[in-house]
This record gives C-alpha cells, structure tokens and sequence, in this order.
C-alpha cells in the first residue's frame, strides 16, 4: 500500500510540475511581450531625450542671442548719448569770434552776443540749448584774425 500511495503522491506532484509548466509557458509569452514592450519604451525615450537635448540647445542659443541683444541695445544706448554729447559739442564749439578785444564780453557771454551779433551781421542771435561757454580753446594761428568796428 505504501508503493500505491507514494506512487499517486508521485502522480500528483507530476501532475502538478506539469501544471506548473503549462503556466510558465503562457508565461514566457507574456514575457516576451513585455520585452518588446520595454524596447519599444527605451527607443521612444531614446527619440524624446534626444528631442529635449535638441530643445535644451536652441534654448541656449536663445538665451545667448538674448544676452548679445541686450549688450548690443546698452552699447546702442550708450553709443546714442555719445552722439547726442559729440553733437551738442560740435553744436558749441564749431564758432569762434577772434579779433575782439579780450574780455570784452564782460560777465555774460549770451547777452554781449545777442547785442553785438545783429550789429554786425544784421542777424539775430538766439543761442542754442546746449550754449556753454567754454574759455580753454587755443586759438587756430593759421586763421587770420577779423576785426570789427564796434563802436
């Protein structure tokens, strides 16, 4: 009786291993359809960091343009004052009265000039907004110096 009693244990457990089996089987399919469902995961994260370095690069270079755009328009702001400066100067500094008398001007540079420029020109004279008067020029030698009557 043992030999009948192990021998249907045996059958059982037989039966069992093949159930087992049967079952990892079906699974083995499943697995490899997960492995190509993981493959095909990792190459579309492959293609999107791909993407996203793409991205991460034209950003940069963005920035980048931002950057130079913005030194660019403060040297072009920059740039912009000087020229309104240089022009103010050149506005001031491209006429020169020789042959008067030194000092004759007096205190007020402006008011000498409105009353003795319509005398000799017959024009008048309204100084412009950057007027300043400025004393420290070296007179040009090659010029010949004009003298007017101002009496």
């Amino acid at each position: 009786m043992a030999d009948t009693s192990q021998g249907a244990t045996m059958d059982c457990i037989l039966q069992e291993i093949s159930a087992v089996g049967r079952r990892l089987e079906g699974m083995d399919g499943m697995m490899a359809s997960l492995t190509e469902d993981t493959r095909s995961r990792r190459l579309d994260i492959a293609g999107f960091q791909s993407q996203v370095t793409a991205l991460e690069q034209g950003v940069m270079s963005v920035e980048t343009q931002a950057v130079l755009t913005s030194d660019r328009d403060q040297e072009l702001l920059y740039l912009r004052s000087k020229v309104i400066d240089l022009e103010d100067r050149g506005c001031r500094d491209n006429v020169r009265f020789l042959g008067f008398p030194k000092n004759i001007e007096g205190t007020d540079m402006q008011s000498f000039l409105k009353s003795t420029l319509p005398q000799i020109t017959g024009l008048s004279f309204e100084p412009p907004r950057s007027f300043k008067e400025h004393t420290d020029w070296i007179p040009n030698i090659m010029m010949e110096p004009t003298t007017h009557d101002l009496s």
